[in-house]
């Protein structure tokens, strides 16, 4: 740890090399411990820590050193157009994640919101949701395309999960998510409606590594379970397309993410289970990232 009598610049704080932590990390945590703009960077580069301000700068590096992801340290995530809590009980919403919040609601604009006439309701299930960044954008902005239409319900299995997503609704003033703790779909099974629920969307973000990956030692702040699914990663994603048909609507559309080189298999698995117009969406690093299909 750097002398305390020599309080760093923020000119020599942003030349320093921190091994292990990305540099835009570390100017957003200087950000964060400063409480300042980026244009304070570049205006006040002469500026000196407070002791208190470096030792929180430097025991935060040291944290992302050993593993602790910088939102870990913040306890914020932006993601789509909104900010999201988040905490060791959920993962991390990652960019390439909004490929499925983008496409999808481009598939809902052209084949739901312009082929019903009669303004009937809609309802969205979110399968996992962690933190709630897939369905709270997308309520966000269905809100916005079709004003009181859509139901939104979130399910995941850690309670602990569903309380960061319900603050995170509140936080981006979303109120039309019902948010139930299940084992995927086993709450909707056992519901005590007289009829099953359908649903005009199911999306999902499920765990898809596999337990020996090489990977996982990057992410092993995030909680385990949100990453790593049986039978090669893909366990979850074929109960998921397997369940999936007795909960959509008829010509309902299933989407989900999963790995990189995963788009072959999962593409098969939903052509197994019957579904139509199987297609595999890349990611902003062109990478294969979501695949989706319409059952019925």
């Amino acid at each position: 740890m750097t002398n305390l009598s020599l309080r760093p610049s923020i000119t020599a704080l942003k030349k320093a090399n921190y091994s292990n932590v990305p540099s835009h990390w570390v100017t957003d945590w200087l950000l964060y411990v400063l409480q300042k703009s980026a244009s304070f960077l570049i205006t006040d580069g002469d500026y000196q820590l407070t002791e208190s301000e470096q030792i929180q700068f430097e025991t935060g590096i040291a944290q992302m050193q050993s593993g602790t992801p910088l939102a870990y340290l913040t306890g914020k995530q932006a993601f789509w157009s909104l900010e999201f809590e988040v905490n060791e009980h959920t993962l991390i919403p990652r960019p390439d994640t909004e490929v499925l919040v983008e496409r999808v609601l481009g598939w809902i604009d052209n084949h739901v919101q312009s082929d019903d006439r009669n303004n009937s309701s809609k309802r969205l299930l979110d399968l996992g949701t962690g933190s709630g960044c897939i369905a709270i954008s997308l309520a966000h902005e269905l809100q916005i395309l079709a004003p009181n239409r859509w139901q939104v319900t979130a399910i995941d299995y850690s309670q602990p999960a569903l309380e960061v997503a319900k603050r995170n609704a509140n936080l981006n003033d979303v109120s039309h998510i019902e948010f139930k703790q299940s084992d995927w779909f086993s709450v909707l099974k056992d519901s005590e409606a007289t009829e099953r629920p359908l649903f005009d969307v199911i999306v999902s973000n499920p765990p898809y590594i596999v337990n020996n990956d090489q990977h996982l030692d990057k992410l092993k702040a995030e909680p385990l379970s949100a990453l790593v699914a049986p039978d090669n990663g893909l366990g979850d994603i074929k109960q998921i397309a397997d369940q999936a048909r007795d909960y959509l609507i008829h010509g309902g559309l299933l989407a989900v993410e999963h790995g990189y080189d995963q788009g072959e298999l999962v593409r098969q698995i939903f052509i197994d289970f019957g579904y139509d117009q199987v297609e595999t969406i890349k990611d902003y690093g062109g990478n294969d990232r979501v695949t989706w299909g319409v059952y019925g």
